[in-house]
């Protein structure tokens, strides 16, 4: 494995020749929209025909799957535009108390919207959840939200560099006050390094074709700095790809992911999730794509079948390795209504774990 694609979380991913027919329904549902190919010059402020308004998917079930106590503590990982962290308290009582993060600078700033004394925000990565928590007297709690990905802020601000429909700087960071852009890693990366994070994180079939493109393009002394360059390479390169879809979609998803390291953190972060939740506290999580979505599905039921002795070894029943988490349903997903109201949710797939008691 290439330096700089880490090699715990890419265990978990499959790559396209292995995906599954299921699977690749995910995979084509990428969280940026299926944008026409052109792009164009545009400032910070867009215009209000061409932005879409931020809408929490899945609102009401994931809300309703924390089966929310009145006097519990509740954590928001992903506080994006607060619409979760709301609906979660109107239904805490006076003594109950949420706590949100978000790296997203403009997302923090949102959130100062909120005066509630029992609310608080944390500019932070949900990796650092278990410490940030610690450091404020807090170890364990009821219930804990995660909505992965990108919001439809984060993809219609043009000067984040997240989407391919405009001509913007190649920013990519979820944290602009750290971190490398995806600029910055094109412009020193190796095309064997490029190839495997396109194929990884993008599950994308061209990758080597987009790599080898990209770095002659940078190597040429036409460095690669803004969205819409990058595009109009990769539909040089790309000839075949989903109908209706960017060529350039597999690609942009994959920078984003790697200039995040979102699956890094996220299997940082499911363990944390054990460790502060609280016998019958819940945990559910909103992923966008397949690969998000197989880590979690993956952690649920490592901790859920934790037998893992060799088959037919003798032991009594009663000393078998009791469950951590135990599944609550099965995966949700948008409803017709809701999808139709919301694009960009068709994709989300919510799972829902309780813990037990077992240490």
């Amino acid at each position: 494995m290439t330096k700089g694609v880490k090699s715990a979380p890419t265990k978990a991913l499959l790559s396209s020749k292995k995906a599954s027919s299921k699977t690749a329904g995910l995979e084509s549902a990428s969280e940026l929209e299926k944008y026409p190919l052109e792009v164009s010059a545009s400032s910070s402020k867009l215009d209000s025909d061409s932005v879409s308004p931020h809408i929490t998917v899945l609102l009401d079930e994931a809300v309703h799957a924390l089966s929310v106590k009145s006097d519990g503590t509740y954590i928001d990982g992903t506080f994006g535009r607060g619409g979760h962290s709301r609906k979660i308290l109107s239904q805490l009582g006076p003594q109950g108390r949420l706590i949100a993060f978000d790296r997203d600078l403009a997302a923090i700033e949102s959130g100062k919207a909120i005066n509630d004394p029992r609310f608080s925000l944390i500019h932070s990565h949900f990796a650092s959840m278990q410490a940030e928590l610690a450091d404020i007297g807090v170890t364990a709690v009821d219930g804990i939200l995660l909505d992965l990905g990108i919001s439809s802020p984060q993809i219609d601000d043009a000067e984040r560099g997240f989407s391919f429909r405009y001509d913007a700087p190649l920013d990519m960071r979820m944290d602009q006050s750290s971190g490398q852009t995806a600029a910055d890693f094109l412009s020193r990366t190796t095309e064997q390094q490029l190839a495997e994070v396109i194929k990884n994180y993008g599950e994308e079939r061209f990758a080597k074709s987009i790599a080898r493109a990209i770095v002659k393009e940078r190597d040429d002394g036409r460095a690669i700095t803004t969205t819409g360059q990058l595009a109009q390479v990769v539909a040089n390169t790309v000839t075949r790809f989903e109908p209706g879809q960017n060529p350039a979609t597999r690609t942009f998803q994959a920078l984003r992911i790697f200039v995040n390291q979102e699956l890094e953190e996220l299997s940082l972060t499911l363990p944390q999730c054990l460790a502060l939740l609280k016998p019958q506290g819940r945990l559910a999580v909103i992923s966008f794509h397949s690969l998000e979505d197989r880590i979690v599905k993956q952690f649920i039921r490592d901790q859920e079948n934790r037998d893992d002795l060799p088959s037919n070894f003798p032991v009594r029943a009663a000393d078998l390795p009791q469950p951590r988490l135990i599944s609550v349903g099965k995966a949700v997903k948008p409803g017709a209504k809701e999808v139709k109201l919301n694009p960009r949710s068709r994709s989300a797939v919510l799972r829902v774990a309780e813990r037990t008691s077992v240490a």
